[in-house]
């Protein structure tokens, strides 16, 4: 049997460790954390965010002197590599009680809850503006092409005015104006 040098990959940890050891870190101080990354509805089985990985990572010893972060890997358990976040083993400082996290969490959500938008109200529409909407869902092909019809004599008439050479003398200055198009006009479809 060959052995590879594969890269180990995460774990699962266990909730509770029975190390003694203790980060050389600051401890972290619930004030300080928002209060949706603090999770004390059940306080023994208490979570928080870690502040490095951004992890959900458990609380250990709640029920003894020192409470500290669970020794956890930065990455998801079985997908990534095995890198000890250095969070792991850091002291909790509890500076605020249950209560007041939920009190926090409570005015989070409600500072949160007035900055979502309302109900999109439909734009008001004019007399004129419904009448022209009414007019265009009305409409038939033929009803178009019978509009159309009606404003080629208009259409013509303004041509043959653009056409028409103005009567009196010719600028003297600069070149005569082309009388015919540049372009050769397309073939009617």
């Amino acid at each position: 049997m060959s052995i590879t040098a594969a890269m180990p990959t995460a774990k699962e940890r266990p909730r509770r460790t029975r190390t003694k050891r203790v980060s050389a870190l600051p401890a972290i101080k619930l004030s300080r954390l928002l209060p949706s990354h603090i999770d004390l509805r059940d306080p023994l089985k208490a979570v928080l965010v870690c502040a490095d990985c951004e992890t959900w990572v458990p609380i250990t010893g709640m029920q003894s002197k020192v409470q500290k972060l669970v020794p956890h890997h930065t990455g998801k358990a079985h997908v990534a590599a095995a890198l000890h976040c250095r969070s792991s083993n850091r002291r909790v400082e509890f500076d605020m009680t249950i209560p007041e996290w939920r009190q926090a969490l409570t005015d989070a959500v409600t500072e949160a809850s007035s900055r979502q938008a309302t109900a999109v109200l439909p734009k008001a529409f004019s007399p004129q503006t419904d009448r022209t909407l009414r007019a265009r869902a009305e409409r038939t092909p033929a009803g178009r092409v019978a509009d159309w019809n009606a404003a080629l004599p208009r259409v013509a008439d303004a041509d043959k005015n653009r056409l028409a050479v103005p009567a009196g003398d010719a600028p003297t200055e600069g070149p005569a104006v082309p009388l015919d198009t540049l372009h050769p006009q397309r073939p009617a479809r």
